[in-house]
């Protein structure tokens, strides 16, 4: 297949490289010229899109998801499909499904979960709002990047899905930092914390498999000075989607916005800046 791929940054260029390593035609294009492996550098957005039966986007925010369709769409092929794996909001990926729909392309949102460790291994999992059509023409594509590929529903139904899941991770991470902060206090242990928490009824993700504490568990960026695998910074701009959409649906999320609020504090002036979102555990313990 001729894919066009748009962003190329942390995620996106791991992504565009397996497609081509797996035999597609990729062209790539990224605004601050960087490239991926094995795919095709274009000059313009026009030359990444055009006479192509598949355009995939990753991009920062919804305002850019909004001004880079309205470009695809005037230049992509009748018929071609339009991915966007971008995490953005549910407004503007509804829009950019409406300018494809008008234009006579089939479209997907199908934000990822699985971090950059994820997008380099082909192990993401795919949250996907579209047409059952739309999905069974991405799913090849899906396979390739990722190990998972959920189609959650309609039009914006995929943003909804990682907002929501997210949200529950932004959550679960404070929860995990907080207790192990609270067994040092106490003279726990942290392994026996680990041991006792990871096979009971705190189990959770947050500590079996992406622990924040050094050397217990699995290993995670707890063990790397918390060099970001999903940085803090990401994680405030997710939690920041999920209270803008319950606002708009009027949906009461208490936990979610008093998460978004540590975060907002860790990141603009605790320190979180380019860290890791489990990096929460390190502040409290220096505090």
């Amino acid at each position: 297949m001729k894919i066009g791929f748009v962003g190329l940054g942390n995620m996106g260029a791991p992504m565009a490289a397996n497609l081509a390593k797996a035999g597609h035609a990729v062209s790539g294009y990224d605004a601050a010229g960087v490239t991926a492996e094995g795919v095709a550098p274009a000059a313009t957005l026009a030359e990444a899109v055009t006479g192509i039966e598949a355009v995939i986007t990753m991009l920062p925010n919804g305002d850019i998801v909004r001004a880079v369709h309205a470009d695809i769409v005037r230049q992509a092929q009748a018929g071609a499909l339009l991915i966007d794996c971008s995490t953005v909001d549910v407004d503007s990926a509804r829009a950019a499904h409406d300018m494809a729909r008008e234009a006579g392309l089939l479209s997907l949102d199908a934000p990822v979960s699985g971090g950059t460790g994820g997008a380099a291994a082909g192990t993401l999992t795919f949250m996907v709002g579209g047409s059952d059509a739309a999905f069974a023409k991405g799913k090849p594509l899906f396979d390739i990047m990722g190990q998972k590929a959920v189609h959650c529903g309609e039009a914006g139904a995929g943003q909804a899905a990682k907002i929501c899941n997210n949200m529950i991770l932004g959550i679960s991470m404070i929860g995990v930092c907080e207790a192990f902060h609270l067994a040092d206090k106490l003279g726990l242990d942290r392994q026996a914390m680990f041991d006792v928490a990871s096979t009971s009824s705190g189990s959770c993700w947050s500590i079996n498999t992406y622990c924040p504490a050094p050397g217990i568990g699995p290993k995670s960026p707890a063990d790397n000075d918390y060099k970001p695998g999903f940085a803090a910074d990401l994680m405030l701009k997710d939690l920041n989607l999920s209270q803008t959409a319950a606002e708009t649906a009027g949906a009461t999320t208490e936990l979610g916005r008093h998460a978004r609020d540590i975060y907002a504090a860790f990141v603009e002036s605790g320190g979180g800046k380019g860290r890791d979102f489990s990096a929460i555990l390190d502040k409290l313990a220096k505090q």
